[in-house]
């Protein structure tokens, strides 16, 4: 069987598009969007032509006409991706084999497509196009999650649970606070999102090197009506702005900092299901675990942190990515060097299709996540005695106490206890130790040893972040919320 003709069982299927990344994500990426969107820019750039006045002749007669445009526009979507590969074939210019393509179909507006534009005008202000499509895209995603998390915040805003510093038990915080911390990470990348989109701008109408000289030549030296071009091109592809400056392309800057971004998100949901494999271990919190769900093929107990763990590993696959990104960036030889081209194909698709996978996962766990309040409590008390040692202290400081001395104190105390516990005697005196100690005779106990008095402003703290932070955000985008992802397998 020739191999263009495999069935799909015999080649290399990506995962991003069969196994983890939407479906909308993935035909943002196809070809059809693509290449339709190529035909969709030179109409914008014929019809701008036309509404401008150029003259190919000096008699004044109009080079484009409305019949013309009308052809262009009738055959947008028609796409012949096998006539074009014939012509890719025969002539090894994806772009010209797309304009032979078009042209066939298009016969009276044949010898006005592409006119005065380089490859560069439809394959960089297409990328540009799916770019910011896909921020927008991802940007929904990312509230659905933030908003899931801040609901979960809220619930367990009060419930005390053990801190963790250096991965050793800490001061208590509460389990909705510590999902705040995950929050903000993913606010953080909310606002880098948000401003990647108002700063992303449109290459428009540049020419071969980036300064315009084929369009103003078009024009007969009219530097105003190609200023007007530019910028009447970039509105009717929906941008308000185009890029001052270029080269043959918009400078590689650009997906540097957009890949960064995903990056950045990257990171955040990695460290949330990092943490969420933690507590797993714990049997603290868990992610959502379905009545068929198989843990292990052959340990039948087992209960893995699966969705965590495909999150994070898609994470490192993403952040790997801005390192192609900023080479590319860094490497382009002086107007352009075609050797961006491979690399864009594969990283710029990837990327988002891994940040859609993750915030798909993300969305599902967030909105599905289990607590288990008791087991919480169970190991709370445990380790209460070391944990309510700050609050003694400040306790006895605030009753004239030396901040020093009793530090020592309660250091002596509880490396005896440690010793001790290590040793294998399981109950913990730690707190009656200190409280028959005479340098703390005079605070208050029972309100020093309540795990809901040592758990500070934490409550208050989710709420006060949800207020300020995350009402907005619920406010501006209603029907976005509420989404919780089916995932692949």
């Amino acid at each position: 069987m020739p191999q263009d003709q495999a069935p799909d069982t015999l080649v290399y299927d990506n995962p991003l598009v069969g196994r983890y990344a939407s479906r909308e994500m993935a035909r943002l990426w196809g070809p059809q969007r693509k290449f339709s969107t190529w035909r969709r820019l030179w109409l914008a750039l014929a019809e701008a032509q036309h509404e401008l006045g150029m003259l190919a002749t000096a008699d004044g007669k109009s080079r484009i006409t409305a019949e013309q445009l009308a052809e262009l526009r009738a055959h947008l979507d028609d796409i012949d991706f096998a006539r074009a590969a014939e012509h890719e074939r025969r002539v090894r210019h994806d772009v010209m084999a797309h304009i032979h393509t078009l042209g066939e179909v298009c016969p009276a507006a044949k010898d006005i497509i592409h006119l005065g534009a380089t490859s560069c005008y439809v394959t960089d202000n297409t990328d540009l196009l799916l770019l910011r499509e896909g921020l927008q895209i991802l940007r929904d995603r990312l509230v659905g999650v933030i908003d899931a998390l801040a609901r979960f915040a809220e619930k367990w805003r009060d419930l005390p649970t053990l801190g963790f510093t250096h991965f050793q038990p800490a001061q208590l915080t509460t389990v909705g606070k510590r999902a705040s911390l995950w929050l903000y990470d993913f606010l953080l990348d909310f606002h880098e999102i948000e401003h990647r989109l108002g700063t992303l701008r449109f290459r428009g109408v540049k020419g071969t090197t980036g300064t315009q000289a084929s369009f103003l030549a078009l024009f007969r030296g009219d530097h105003e009506k190609v200023k007007q071009l530019d910028h009447l091109v970039a509105q009717k592809m929906g941008f308000t702005a185009v890029y001052p400056v270029t080269g043959q392309t918009y400078t590689r800057k650009v997906d540097s900092q957009v890949l960064d971004t995903l990056s950045g998100l990257g990171q955040s949901a990695s460290k949330f299901g990092t943490d969420l494999r933690l507590l797993a271990h714990r049997q603290e919190v868990e992610e959502p675990f379905e009545a068929e769900q198989v843990g292990s093929s052959a340990m039948a107990y087992k209960r893995n942190p699966m969705r965590a763990e495909r999150m994070c590993g898609l994470a490192r696959f993403l952040q790997t990515l801005t390192i192609s990104a900023a080479q590319t960036a860094s490497t382009q030889w002086l107007e352009r060097t075609l050797d961006d081209s491979v690399n864009r194909r594969l990283t710029l698709p990837q990327a988002f299709l891994s940040t859609d996978a993750i915030l798909r996962i993300a969305v599902n766990v967030a909105g599905g996540l289990v607590v288990h309040p008791e087991v919480i409590r169970r190991n709370v008390d445990a380790a209460l005695p070391f944990m309510a040692t700050e609050n003694i202290l400040m306790a006895a400081v605030g009753q004239g106490g030396d901040r020093q001395e009793l530090h020592e104190v309660i250091r002596r105390h509880s490396q005896a206890v440690a010793a001790q516990i290590k040793g294998g005697v399981e109950r913990n005196d730690l707190l009656e130790r200190l409280r028959d100690d005479p340098a703390f005779a005079a605070i208050d106990w029972q309100t020093v040893a309540s795990p809901a008095g040592i758990i500070g402003r934490a409550p208050q703290q989710v709420d006060e972040l949800i207020a300020q932070e995350v009402a907005p955000l619920r406010q501006r985008f209603a029907p976005q919320l509420n989404q919780r992802a089916e995932l692949h397998v």
